[in-house]
């Protein structure tokens, strides 16, 4: 999967053929080679077929619906989703984050919006492939083991499930190691500039982090919160 944004593929799974046909439309001239399927079932198998770079989902869709869908390719893998559907509740944008979307969008939707989330995802996906330069690869104790060279997690030997975002907010965490990351500075470089305002998303996403890192079942948290700052990794041997 990876590839640059001029390269991309971008799966849309939608069931109007009107929204399918704007957006294949609309993303193409922007250089991106578009897929589409009309249905959850037809948009598990193309997702499976083609390994695409990201993908565009609906919600409401005859059979398997948007939450079925996402919460199903999230078994599969930990491509980047956006959620775009006329679906506006507040409990739906949670209820969308809860099964694994990375983004949320409503429609109608901003083309510029679009286009602009889109490449933030893929530009996190890439930069959350690659090596890097960070002096810190790795950290490990007795219960939890990072690399952020080969990008596996570890809890109690057991390898940790994360989507993109939650890697790359851990990833983040802990190339900052025992220093505050601030609010702003979480956004610019896990979501990106488009995200400057987004720090109810951020929130939910550091509870979804500390949930599968089970801090404090063990006597450590790993992720601090300073107030009105930011959060903070800290390592278990300076507790």
């Amino acid at each position: 999967m990876g590839g640059t944004n001029q390269i991309a593929r971008l799966l849309v799974i939608d069931d109007d053929p009107d929204i399918a046909k704007l957006l294949t439309k609309m993303l193409q001239t922007q250089g991106f080679v578009v897929y589409h399927a009309c249905d959850g079932n037809e948009g598990l198998k193309s997702a499976y077929e083609l390994h695409p770079d990201l993908i565009i989902l609906d919600i409401t869709m005859p059979g398997l619906d948007g939450w079925d869908v996402c919460t199903r390719l999230r078994e599969l893998t930990d491509v980047p989703i956006l959620m775009l559907t006329a679906r506006s509740a507040e409990s739906d944008v949670i209820r969308g984050f809860v099964s694994g979307a990375d983004d949320y969008m409503k429609k109608p939707f901003s083309k510029a919006e679009l286009e602009a989330r889109i490449r933030a995802l893929l530009r996190r996906r890439k930069s959350n492939g690659s090596n890097g330069n960070s002096d810190i690869c790795h950290y490990a104790d007795q219960l939890l083991t990072i690399n952020l060279e080969t990008q596996v997690v570890e809890l109690d030997r057991k390898v940790l499930d994360l989507s993109t975002t939650e890697y790359g907010l851990l990833a983040c965490l802990v190339r900052n190691m025992g220093r505050t990351v601030t609010h702003g500075q979480l956004l610019r470089e896990v979501w990106g500039c488009e995200y400057g305002n987004s720090s109810t998303t951020l929130t939910l996403y550091i509870y979804y982090l500390r949930k599968k890192l089970h801090d404090s079942k063990h006597d450590h948290e790993y992720i601090h919160t300073q107030w009105g700052r930011g959060y903070c990794f800290m390592p278990k041997s300076e507790i």
